[in-house]
């Protein structure tokens, strides 16, 4: 497969280079370009990668920066990547299009969410003009290690990421707010995050392996005038379901306004 090389290592790109690790990817052969030079020594000391200067030799290279800083990225060390290395580009509202435009290379859009540090992330991968279907297999192979893989069409990546790639955001919050009201109901902090966080991993596995649908898991756990059923009640009166509508819109039409940003 060759080397290679991640550009960006901050959260997500820690995330990817576990990842690529638990894939079966040879730690010497990832090689990163991190900005920041104690980030940098920290993930060559803890996973065994080596720190690059340029993409001299590389087959692979994922982007990882943020959307403002990627076309100074390209400037700076695409002249460097060979003609034939395929780019994988994790950056948010980025079109492949746009980055066709700046390299030569073969381009894969990816949208992962920050659970693949875990090994238990959520990808989304599309596939730019250039890229083959050999091309998308192979990230595929390359995401394996950080959780489920689906491909999507390029025009539905604003949507993944506002389901999925900020999703976990939203659970977080979730939990915060739930720990905090167990808390005002009387209860511990650790006491109430242990049964909040427990809670919230067994409802996603009974989601994931019972093949049932939220709805009636949701149902099942509900009697008629119990307490699940008077809580549920007071999150439909506020509006539950509209601002959730409302936040993923606002996050849709954020990574579309990245792509002209």
């Amino acid at each position: 497969m060759g080397s290679l090389a991640l550009i960006g290592a901050g959260a997500m790109g820690e995330a990817i280079l576990a990842g690529l690790i638990k894939a079966g990817v040879p730690a010497h052969e990832i090689g990163i370009i991190e900005k920041r030079a104690e980030r940098s020594q920290e993930l060559t000391s803890r996973y065994g990668v080596q720190e690059l200067r340029d993409l001299q030799g590389v087959s692979h290279c994922f982007l990882v920066v943020k959307p403002n800083d990627m076309q100074t990225t390209l400037a700076t060390y695409g002249p460097t990547l060979p003609a034939d290395a395929l780019v994988i580009s994790i950056i948010a509202g980025k079109p492949t299009s746009l980055i066709e435009s700046l390299i030569p290379q073969r381009v894969v859009r990816v949208m992962p969410n920050t659970p693949a540090l875990v090994g238990a992330g959520m990808a989304a991968i599309s596939a730019g003009s250039r890229a083959t279907d050999a091309d998308i297999a192979d990230v595929e192979k390359l995401l394996s290690g950080t959780g489920r893989v689906i491909r999507v069409d390029e025009s539905l990546q604003d949507a993944v990421t506002a389901v999925s790639g900020s999703g976990p955001a939203y659970f977080f919050r979730i939990v915060e707010a739930m720990v905090a009201a167990g808390m005002e109901l009387g209860l511990t902090q650790e006491v109430a995050k242990e049964l909040t966080i427990q809670t919230l991993i067994g409802a996603g596995k009974m989601l994931a392996e019972s093949g049932a649908e939220p709805g009636t898991l949701r149902a099942n756990v509900t009697s008629p005038n119990g307490t699940t059923a008077a809580a549920l009640k007071v999150l439909e009166d506020n509006g539950l379901g509209e601002i959730f509508s409302q936040a993923l819109t606002a996050a849709r039409d954020r990574s579309r306004e990245l792509a002209s940003g």
